[in-house]
Parts: C-alpha cells; structure tokens; sequence
C-alpha cells in the first residue's frame, strides 16, 4: 500500500458513506408521496420474504397517495398487512386489485421528530467519515513505521486526508439542510 492508496481508498469510503446517507434519507418521510416510502417493505412470498417492488408495480396515483398493484391477485391482503405492519404510519385500502396507500399530511411534531430522524443520521454518517480519517490516518502511520514513506509525505497526506474529511461533512450538512428544509415545508 502507498499513500495514494491509502487516501483514495478513505475518499472512496467516504462517499460511500454519503450514498448510504442519502439512500437513509430517501426513507425518511415528507409531506408528500413517493414510492420510495415503501423500498424496505418486506412481503411474505410464499414463505419467504421478499422486496414489495419484486411483487407488485410501485406508482403515484397523486402527490399524496400511491398505488400498489400485485401482480398477482392472491397477494393483495399479504401486501396490505405487510405495509399495515411496517410502522410507517400508512393505512392502506384495498379497491379492486388496487391497493391505495394514502399518506396522511404530517403535523408540527410529527415534522419535528422528522428533523431529529434527520439530524440523528446525519450525526451517523459523520461519525463514519471520522472513523474513516482514523483508519485512514492509522494506515499512513503504518506505512511511516514500516519505512514506506517519509515524515513529511506522511504529514501532507494527513493533512489531505483532514481536508477530505472536512469536503465530506460539509457536504452531510448541505444534504442534511436540504432535507430539513424539505420536511419542514408544508
């Protein structure tokens, strides 16, 4: 390993850090409907569980209900019970081979407990990219004792690496701000 290896491999892991963020947020719910709302429910396929995208058609009926349309006709009360349970707050009704999923608007406190949801994965996601600059920094300090590199190389990479870290946390409170702002938006 060289140092180069060692700082590319903290600044992949930190932007792996911010898709799982971003993919955490996606989650988390907003005034409005999106069928990412549903992407971690978990249905009972015949005595498996599988993904409901993997058992029925995901759509947005209008900005504050989606559709759910098994593709098979048997499953519509599987899948219903299955979102009922998933502690989403969500109350499905069935209509047909339709499944409606009606979010209800979010009060005041609701959208407070949203923003510390928010805050709190955020902290997450910091806490990793830090944990990344140690093993990062740990690394180079192996590399210095092992004779691979010079104490001034070993110093600027540190540093890069201190900067990387302060890009990456910046960038959790711009995507942070713009989630608090897009929940707290009636």
């Amino acid at each position: 390993m060289t140092v180069a290896d060692a700082k590319k491999i903290a600044e992949q892991k930190m932007q792996k850090s911010i898709e799982n963020l971003k993919a955490d947020l996606a989650k988390v719910r907003t005034g409005r409907a999106h069928t990412g709302l549903l992407d971690h429910v978990m249905v009972d396929y015949y005595g498996s569980p599988t993904a409901l995208s993997q058992v029925a058609n995901l759509t947005l009926i209008d900005a504050r209900t989606i559709g759910v349309q098994p593709y098979e006709k048997k499953m519509g009360a599987v899948i219903e019970k299955a979102i009922r349970e998933a502690d989403l707050g969500l109350n499905p009704s069935t209509q047909g081979e339709m499944i409606r999923v009606p979010t209800p608007p979010l009060n005041e406190e609701r959208r407070k407990e949203m923003v510390k949801l928010v805050k709190s994965e955020a902290e997450d996601a910091k806490i990793a990219v830090r944990n990344i600059r140690r093993d990062a920094n740990e690394s180079l300090k192996k590399l210095l004792k092992d004779k691979a590199c010079s104490e001034d190389e070993e110093r600027r990479a540190q540093d890069e690496v201190q900067k990387l870290t302060d890009k990456f946390v910046v960038e959790i409170d711009k995507i942070v701000a713009d989630k608090e702002k897009e929940v707290l938006t009636v």
